[in-house]
């Protein structure tokens, strides 16, 4: 019995050391996972103060942290002064309906390419693919001129319709749908089921977690769009928040405080949607993050 005990209590301090070493480890990767994150979310910080800040205390020398007095005068000026409440109901509106209109689409189109057999449905794919290799900023000046040609710049429809090609929300419901075995379908079919019903009865509601995420996580890319709504929306009535902000200005130059003011209050609602559904959302960048890999 003595002999044997020797050997493990030799082995219960290497367990030790091992242990040790893996914490020593975790130690020094969750310092710098803390440090990354900081970094990453200082210039949130910095500008929440600063839209709390007085302008001659923004512009003052010196590094100062903390306001040396809350001072909401530029968000009242936002409010008071510019017509952000309009471009709050352009970019709800706006992003509401991009996010049910790709939504039902992509998922109509992808159980076609899916489940259905037709002639060109490679065909079709091979082109949403190529589609989703292209950036949408490659396209801007087509689109311009089509929205021009059918005299919808600066409204709404000439603000959503180029918005609508969202590839990798097709692609990501083609994945799932792939997976999905055939016999549902066919015992839809045999209970005289159509196509329509079948997508809608019993494909998405399987996937009810999938289609949240790719809503979600759409409807926060079409809210903080900013290139094609600044190009389609010439007027004050019809811009979205991230483009009317920039019209946020003064006669005698550059008004800091307001300006980040002007940009809390854009980003605030994107901000209560993720962290309401966080998970979701990540959810949603795994999937395309899967795709794109």
């Amino acid at each position: 019995m003595s002999a044997d005990a020797i050997p493990q209590s030799r082995a219960i301090p290497d367990r030790v050391r091992r242990d040790r070493a893996i914490d020593v480890g975790g130690l020094i990767l969750s310092a710098i996972t803390i440090v990354f994150a900081l970094a990453a979310f200082f210039p949130i910080y910095w500008a929440v103060i600063t839209s709390f800040k007085s302008e001659s205390e923004v512009i003052a020398s010196g590094l100062s942290l903390w306001p040396k007095r809350l001072n909401i005068e530029a968000y009242q000026h936002i409010w008071n002064n510019t017509r952000i409440g309009y471009w709050y109901i352009n970019s709800l509106v706006t992003s509401a309906l991009i996010t049910a209109i790709v939504i039902v689409s992509s998922a109509g189109c992808a159980y076609a390419l899916s489940q259905l057999d037709f002639p060109g449905r490679r065909v079709i794919y091979v082109l949403i693919l190529a589609c989703f290799m292209v950036p949408m900023q490659a396209l801007i000046v087509n689109h311009f001129v089509l929205m021009a040609q059918f005299k919808l710049l600066n409204t709404w429809p000439g603000i959503i319709l180029p918005q609508l090609i969202v590839p990798v929300v097709i692609i990501v419901y083609k994945q799932f749908f792939d997976s999905v075995p055939k016999e549902y379908r066919e015992a839809a079919q045999m209970d005289s089921a159509g196509p329509f019903k079948i997508l809608f009865r019993i494909y998405l509601p399987m996937n009810w977690g999938i289609t949240s995420a790719l809503a979600i996580i759409t409807f926060i890319g079409a809210w903080n769009a900013f290139l094609w709504p600044f190009l389609a929306a010439t007027g004050e009535a019809t811009m979205t928040v991230p483009v009317g902000i920039t019209q946020v200005k003064d006669a005698y130059g550059i008004v800091y405080a307001r300006l980040m003011a002007s940009a809390v209050m854009a980003g605030l609602p994107v901000a209560v949607v993720y962290l309401l559904f966080q998970r979701r959302v990540t959810q949603a960048i795994m999937l395309s993050a899967g795709v794109k890999g």
